[in-house]
């Protein structure tokens, strides 16, 4: 992101907190996509790191030349994936997000929508991906299979989607307490930023928590309150199956090494059949 970007992006986040009393608490369900300075933290929050060269490579290695990023955030990896050559859609109904995603370098070389999956349309992709887990936050099984259903119909036929899904296996929402996942971080926007999460409650497959955000710099608390389902291999095996998805690659982490019970992550790779 370019300082202009981040300039900007502070100064909206100025502008929603003008007035706030001094270490004012807010809570909004889901607000670190749509609140301003929690926008601004999401790229410090979620750098260019394992996971990014995972899906930068498969677009290589597939040979990919038009991708869809759904949930494309900020554009981090839509934008990186456009700087290597490739022809990409990225699809966030954030209108935050995308407004990084557009200022971030190489933003002009792709094509942004507002909205959903079923937005995409029939584009004759060749790979689609959805990462940041962005898979979870489908609670209910209608809109996970509208969002699959939506992948396989803009995707050319033996087109791959690919993502991942935390393993709920290894339970590792066990480790989202405040002292387990204290930190601090220091972004150039927003300064000195201590963070840390809070279960509310883990139930079947759904787990709920507070995500706490305390600025350094001024004292000023947000809280945003999440909900996210963890699907069982098998489980997210079906939903593929029945999108009409085949040919199903599975790795337990962003070494491609094969899922087993300890794994932490449930990467999928799926061919439209």
């Amino acid at each position: 992101m370019t300082k202009a970007a981040f300039d900007a992006c502070i100064a909206r986040a100025s502008a929603v907190a003008a007035g706030a009393p001094h270490g004012y608490h807010r809570r909004m369900a889901e607000s670190h996509y749509t609140d301003p300075r929690l926008v601004a933290l999401y790229d410090a929050l979620n750098p260019f790191a394992a996971d990014t060269r995972f899906y930068v490579d498969l677009a290589a290695r597939t040979d990919a030349t038009r991708i869809v990023d759904i949930g494309c955030g900020t554009g981090l990896l839509a934008c990186e994936l456009a700087r290597r050559g490739h022809r990409v859609t990225g699809v966030d109904p954030s209108p935050a997000m995308l407004d990084i995603a557009r200022r971030r370098p190489g933003g002009d070389q792709v094509e942004w929508i507002e909205g959903d999956a079923a937005q995409l349309g029939a584009k004759s992709a060749d790979l689609a991906v959805m990462t940041g887990h962005v898979a979870q936050v489908f609670l209910d099984d209608a809109s996970f299979d509208a969002t699959l259903a939506a992948a396989q119909a803009t995707l050319r036929p033996g087109g791959r989607l690919a993502f991942e899904s935390r393993n709920p296996s290894v339970s590792p929402w066990a480790a989202w307490t405040p002292e387990l996942s204290r930190r601090v971080i220091d972004d150039p926007c927003c300064g000195a930023v201590e963070i840390w999460l809070q279960l509310i409650e883990a139930r079947h497959d759904r787990v709920r928590f507070d995500t706490h955000y305390r600025f350094l710099r001024d004292g000023d608390t947000v809280v945003t309150s999440s909900e996210l389902r963890f699907r069982t291999q098998a489980t997210l095996s079906e939903a593929l199956s029945k999108a009409g998805f085949g040919g199903l690659e599975w790795f337990g982490d962003w070494s491609r090494s094969p899922v087993d019970h300890a794994s932490r992550e449930l990467i999928v790779v799926a061919k439209r059949d």
